[in-house]
């Protein structure tokens, strides 16, 4: 059964489900910064999702990617699996500025997150619930 690490719950906002991938978002405000999980339970690292599942992976990332570079008018879009601190497979999908505040470093470590309000996730929620595709299912709940 799949159990999201407590870490991804206590340090995001739920946004809700691809076909493979919860869709979560950092809680913070720096840069729009979106988590993907897939719903798998025990996995962590790509090679050991199946290869029908490694695929769907990528094209749910690319997706995603896509969708937010044009959303947010992205000047790059950052694309990372690391797990050195949650160790469950999750690939990071951050949108970056050259205006941000760590441009042109990572996002890790730089400043401190700010987090987002309620009433900020819902806006965000809101624009892409005009631009996921038929096959990703919000969220319910409260935010």
């Amino acid at each position: 059964m799949f159990v999201l690490d407590t870490r991804l719950q206590e340090d995001t906002w739920l946004i809700g489900d691809f076909p493979l991938c919860r869709l979560l978002l950092s809680n913070d405000s720096n840069y729009p910064w979106f988590v993907l999980v897939p719903r798998c339970e025990g996995i962590s690292e790509l090679f050991q999702l199946s290869d029908e599942e490694q695929q769907l992976m990528w094209r749910e990332t690319t997706e995603l990617a896509q969708v937010l570079k044009a959303l947010f008018g992205a000047d790059k879009m950052n694309v990372a699996t690391l797990g050195n601190v949650v160790s469950q497979l999750h690939m990071h999908v951050i949108v970056r500025y050259q205006a941000d505040v760590a441009w042109p470093g990572p996002v890790w470590g730089k400043h401190p997150a700010k987090p987002y309000s309620q009433a900020e996730v819902h806006v965000i929620r809101d624009k892409l619930k005009s631009v996921l595709g038929a096959g990703f299912t919000f969220g319910e709940g409260e935010l």
